[in-house]
């Protein structure tokens, strides 16, 4: 080994730069591993599946798709795909089997718009017993072109709900057995301006789908300006709905040799007997169905600001970083397709600033208790109105919150403190440490530092054994000058 060329801590074998460097291997071993366990968890639990299958030769199947639970952003993608699947496939007719207290207008809107434009039947099916098609399940139940219901089940409900809660019904309050009286011949305008378009604009749609298929137009008006329901017989009876069936057979059974327009034209259905097949959704409708989920939706976009908070307090890290920017673009894609309150949002990343001030500023608690006191407000106001299944749950918000306060305030805090620390390894450490002067020649020359040999510059008037005390480290090179007695205290 050639003489200036010291082995420092970072270098020598099972010195502290060599653990670190073996720690740092070891953690981005292990972000890779569970990076790709992520994936193949994705690959294994979203995998494609068949868009639906065929009978045999020759022979019709109806398609079935199945709508269960919140109507969003993946429900309306998949009863798109479902409708051009079946027209593809040359169904003679769709079955939507819907149990759904609701959902986003936009998505309800969505699905109508695919079921007008389908040139395939679709049959509306409440089903089965025990299931519901409120809000938005009723007015989908007026778009298709049968509207049936198995026994137990109900529909309507269909007020528009927009942030803190429902819209103010137009006259008066809902009192108990108001679904038994007559629609008033008069109303009076609601107080609100903007709720009064909402509702009437809903109204209006919902009536004109019910004159398009020759319902009651009357009962679907009154069941989005009074929020009234109805039980399946008495739907059958005021004209609500086409069929009572207990299952799907019954059903194409009951609608066989129906006549129903598509388009111009009359189609006589021909459905009795026929086999069915289910739509499953592919890994793309259930990796959307996932993402925007609200819940999680929210988790992600926390976990993407504070992978980038750590990837700044710890550059070269690169896993935090990596994973934050990724869960914050896909949190940010679910964001644009929920219904998101901007205050919320502007006030959630504001809670998260306190609490990151809490880390570097000494302010006794103040900024963390805001911090806190804001993000469980921001959580509670994020998502707009009061729609089920677009709601934050509060177990959710109170595990963030315990978590986001003890991360900001306890670990920032801690990893900030660490940053002041002096340097204890590496070449910056050596600044300060006493050395003794082996060769020196006209302000050059080699000095002995923890017993390796390293090359150095200084005063001229130095001279072999003399000690010395480093002040910097130029590269390879120290520059070091005559250690200063210490004066003794009387």
């Amino acid at each position: 080994m050639p003489p200036g060329t010291p082995l420092s801590g970072l270098q020598r074998p099972g010195g502290e730069g060599a653990r670190q460097d073996n720690m740092n291997r070891r953690t981005q071993f292990a972000l890779t591993a569970a990076l790709l366990a992520v994936l193949m968890a994705v690959q294994h639990s979203f995998s494609a599946e068949p868009i639906g299958s065929s009978g045999a030769e020759g022979l019709a199947v109806v398609q079935v798709l199945n709508i269960r639970g919140v109507i969003g952003p993946a429900t309306a993608d998949f009863v798109r795909s479902g409708v051009a699947a079946a027209r593809e496939q040359g169904a003679p007719l769709i079955i939507l089997a819907m149990d759904t207290p609701g959902g986003l207008a936009e998505s309800m809107r969505t699905i109508i718009h695919s079921i007008l434009a389908s040139p395939v039947p679709v049959a509306a099916f409440v089903h089965p017993s025990g299931s519901r098609a409120a809000s938005a399940g009723t007015y989908i139940l007026y778009a298709a072109h049968i509207a049936a219901m198995a026994p137990g089940t109900n529909l309507g409900a269909a007020t528009p709900v927009q942030i803190g809660g429902g819209l103010p019904l137009p006259g008066k309050e809902p009192q108990p057995g108001d679904e038994d009286e007559e629609a008033p011949a008069s109303r009076e305008p609601p107080r609100d301006a903007m709720a009064a378009k909402i509702v009437n604009d809903a109204a209006a749609y919902i009536r004109s789908l019910a004159e398009m298929r020759g319902r009651n137009a009357e009962w679907a008006e009154r069941s989005v300006r009074e929020g009234v329901s109805l039980a399946v017989n008495d739907a059958l009876e005021q004209k609500v709905i086409d069929v009572v069936a207990a299952d799907i057979p019954e059903l194409l059974e009951k609608i066989d040799g129906r006549a129903v327009a598509l388009g111009e034209s009359q189609v006589t259905l021909e459905t009795a007997g026929l086999d069915t097949s289910t739509i499953q959704p592919g890994w793309r409708i259930r990796l959307l169905s996932f993402v925007t989920n609200p819940n999680i939706a929210f988790i992600l976009i926390l976990v993407g600001v504070y992978g980038l908070i750590f990837e700044f307090a710890n550059p070269g890290a690169v896993g935090p970083g990596v994973v934050g920017v990724i869960c914050l673009l896909v949190g940010f894609y679910a964001l644009n397709v929920l219904p998101v309150n901007h205050a919320g949002l502007g006030l959630l990343f504001f809670a998260i600033a306190l609490m990151v001030a809490e880390a570097f500023v000494p302010s006794f608690g103040v900024l963390g208790i805001g911090g806190i006191v804001a993000f469980v407000l921001a959580a509670t106001m994020l998502f707009k109105g009061d729609i089920p299944g677009f709601r934050l749950s509060w177990p959710v918000i109170a595990t963030a919150a315990a978590v986001s306060g003890g991360l900001m305030i306890f670990v920032l805090g801690y990893a900030f403190r660490a940053q002041r620390r002096p340097v204890s390894t590496g070449v910056e450490s050596l600044v300060g440490r006493p050395a003794r002067v082996l060769e020196w020649s006209g302000g050059g020359g080699y000095v002995r530092l923890e017993g390796e040999r390293w090359k150095a510059v200084g005063e001229a008037d130095l001279a072999p054994q003399e000690r010395v005390e480093v002040l910097e480290a130029r590269g390879l090179v120290l520059v070091v000058q005559k250690k200063q007695p210490q004066l003794q205290r009387k």
